[in-house]
């Protein structure tokens, strides 16, 4: 019979008090000095607003965005015009997961753009202040808890008069993100949902999941779903939301709309409908959108999407009259091919920055 007490595991054990505890109390500090309180219904210890130090979890990291400057205290993030912000999480994912590490593939295919962009005649690095403030601490097994962080992080950045920029994740994110902004639009919030899906129900699996995020949004105090406009619908989409579509009051675009309109007629109709008695506008992007032959890396790809042309002449376009805030989502790098859906979204969010750049009309939340 092996004595227990001679057992190496146990005399380890014993020893868990002379180890020195020291390292996890301060990484702890720092975390919450640099990345702010968790949300208030967060109760396990080690965990902050925005993820700092090694406390993390391993999919979250500090590549950043187009190589810019990372804000390590977001309590400097008001120094900045623009603030990158990753949400790691797939949890309301109801096909392939993965876009937990759609801010990574992101930052990284970034890198590989120059910040100069010919097209637009603008230098982003001489133009605008952007820094990237890492990533929200999700909670992979708890969607209303990951929503309070995200809703807690992105109205701490709007608070301080930066315009947030989202790599997601999946869908259902938009929800609390655009929670964390309305108290800080001083006014009614105007829509442009760009995607291949509706992702209207109330409910998916009995959750909030990547296809309810517009019934909950629209429920917000200042955005209703008359000045919601969605673009590129079609493919692979729920009876359910043709109803919500047809009953709630917002206007959809499917791809044979584009074709039969064109890109600049869709785009003036869009903002003369999302800025109709709003003070600003919100673009959210989802990148499946896109033709699937050049979106391989998302969880619920499908043909007959838009060309990446198309996708950039809309963008150029809604974005110009200014945003408040944009998400590109649904990036998920596992299944990708050569970089080309991270590629897309990087693209996509630099000439929206390059636009906002060169018009210089984004809403920012003046502190009273």
């Amino acid at each position: 019979m092996i004595n227990r007490n001679e057992l190496h595991a146990m005399q380890m054990a014993d020893k868990y008090d002379t180890f020195g505890n020291t390292r996890f109390p301060n990484l702890l500090k720092i975390a919450i000095q640099q990345g702010l309180e968790p949300a208030d219904s967060i109760t396990s210890e080690g965990i902050s607003c925005f993820t700092r130090t090694s406390l993390g979890p391993t999919y979250t990291g500090h590549e950043t965005f187009l190589r810019s400057p990372f804000c390590e205290d977001v309590h400097d993030v008001g120094n900045y015009d623009i603030a990158v912000v990753g949400i790691p999480y797939d949890s309301g994912a109801s096909n392939r997961s993965g876009s937990r590490l759609g801010p990574q593939g992101i930052r990284h295919a970034s890198s590989q753009i120059s910040p100069f962009n010919p097209d637009y005649g603008v230098d982003l690095c001489e133009k605008l202040k952007i820094c990237d403030v890492g990533d929200i601490y999700t909670i992979p097994a708890n969607a209303e808890k990951t929503f309070d962080q995200i809703t807690k992080g992105i109205g701490y950045i709007c608070s301080q008069g930066t315009v947030p920029i989202i790599l997601g994740g999946d869908h259902s994110t938009t929800f609390p993100t655009l929670r964390g902004i309305s108290p800080y639009i001083d006014g009614n919030i105007g829509v442009i949902h760009i995607d291949r899906h509706s992702d209207c129900d109330a409910i998916q699996q009995d959750e909030k999941m990547h296809g309810t995020e517009w019934f909950h949004s629209i429920q917000l105090p200042n955005i209703s779903a008359k000045n919601l406009v969605q673009i590129g619908i079609g493919g692979n989409c729920c009876k359910s939301w043709s109803k919500f579509v047809r009953d709630s009051g917002l206007t959809a675009f499917s791809m044979e709309d584009i074709d039969k309109y064109g890109i600049d007629k869709v785009a003036e109709t869009a903002l003369d409908i999302v800025w109709k008695d709003c003070k600003a506008v919100y673009v959210s992007l989802d990148i499946d959108v896109l033709e699937a032959a050049f979106c391989p890396g998302t969880g619920t790809p499908d043909f007959g999407g838009m060309l990446p042309r198309e996708l950039l002449r809309l963008l150029k376009l809604v974005t110009a009259p200014g945003i408040c805030g944009m998400d590109v989502v649904e990036v998920a790098p596992p299944f990708d091919v050569s970089e080309i859906t991270s590629l897309a979204a990087s693209r996509c969010l630099i000439n929206v920055m390059c636009n906002q750049a060169l018009n210089g009309n984004m809403y920012r939340y003046v502190k009273k």
